[in-house]
């Protein structure tokens, strides 16, 4: 094979690795973004259950009752709070799970702390222009 062709293997190899790596980053961002759909829904939840639990509170507490865990349905909200928190907490889990998985060896997995090298060169990068 001449200096040409390997040249022309080594960059489509470099291409696939590439557009293997975009790939897989476009998947991760997505399930992300959908695991973060479903935790701030679970956060409203549990906005609204905390409503809820507090215009209880209240009403038992106008009504002279000392006692409120003993109400069914406050401790019924709590339960649910406490339900919906734990959910939330295994979102966050799996979200941390999904950004950390699946890197290429190669590739930093703190994008914010690592420089990456450009492939434009250097008077591309700073004009814009190609």
């Amino acid at each position: 094979m001449s200096q040409d062709g390997k040249k022309a293997d080594r960059l489509l190899q470099a291409t696939c690795q590439l557009l293997n790596t975009a790939s897989l980053r476009a998947n991760q961002y997505k399930q992300v973004v959908q695991k973060k759909i479903d935790l701030g829904a679970i956060q409203k939840k549990i906005e609204q259950l905390h409503s809820e639990l507090g215009k209880q509170v209240d009403e038992l507490y106008e009504k002279g009752k000392t006692d409120l865990l003993a109400d069914r349905e406050a401790a019924q909200l709590l339960e649910k709070l406490v339900s919906l928190r734990q959910a939330a907490a295994l979102l966050e889990e799996e979200i941390e799970l999904i950004r950390t998985e699946n890197l290429p060896k190669n590739e930093p997995q703190d994008d914010s702390t690592a420089k990456k090298k450009s492939p434009l060169p250097a008077e591309t990068e700073k004009t814009g222009k190609i």
